[in-house]
């Protein structure tokens, strides 16, 4: 499924990798639970709990890194760019814990959105079924939460993306598969 970020995507995305960077105000360590459900075409639904634990932000000039990598190299220029850099925590789904090298915190109107980002793929959801066979350039997992004012929030959860800046200057993602995993119940603990 090819599209320039779904919903809230890709301002998001231009102003977490383009954007200010709010690591200097945010404190020490926050961990993250929510639910992840995803539907099949074929109606078959699965539901797994998530937990991303950020130990810390990422910097202005780790983000300016990526950004580069991103113009010069594409997707496959972020993923080598984010191997290069030290975790900043990890998202664990079903027992199985992925590396994160990216997490940014931005304001938004009436709360704050978190993007998390990981330099492999969380799993490969296709076929209505979880670890179809991986396609070359699906490399990296993306998860966004948003919460605004209330004390959880919603998101989503890219387990196998690819990224690159289109003909506008817009990031675009391509999930691998079609379905939209979901993330409810998202819990905050500082």
């Amino acid at each position: 499924m090819s599209h320039v970020f779904r919903a809230l995507r890709p301002a998001v995305v231009t102003v977490v990798l383009l954007g200010w960077s709010p690591a200097a105000a945010w404190a020490q360590g926050e961990t993250f639970t929510a639910t992840a459900s995803v539907k099949s075409a074929a109606g078959a639904q699965m539901t797994a709990p998530v937990t991303v634990v950020l130990t810390r932000l990422t910097t202005d000039k780790e983000r300016a890194t990526v950004v580069e990598a991103l113009k010069k190299g594409g997707s496959a220029g972020v993923v080598q760019s984010l191997k290069a850099q030290g975790d900043v925590g990890y998202i664990e789904v079903g027992g199985r814990k992925t590396p994160v090298k990216y997490a940014y915190v931005r304001e938004i109107s009436g709360g704050r959105m978190v993007t998390v980002v990981a330099p492999t793929p969380i799993a490969h959801l296709g076929a209505g079924i979880p670890d179809a066979k991986p396609k070359a350039g699906f490399d990296m997992s993306l998860l966004l939460l948003t919460f605004t004012g209330s004390a959880s929030g919603t998101g989503e959860l890219a387990p196998a993306v690819t990224i690159k800046v289109n003909e506008a200057g817009a990031i675009e993602t391509q999930d691998y598969g079609t379905e939209v995993v979901r993330l409810t119940d998202v819990r905050s603990k500082k």
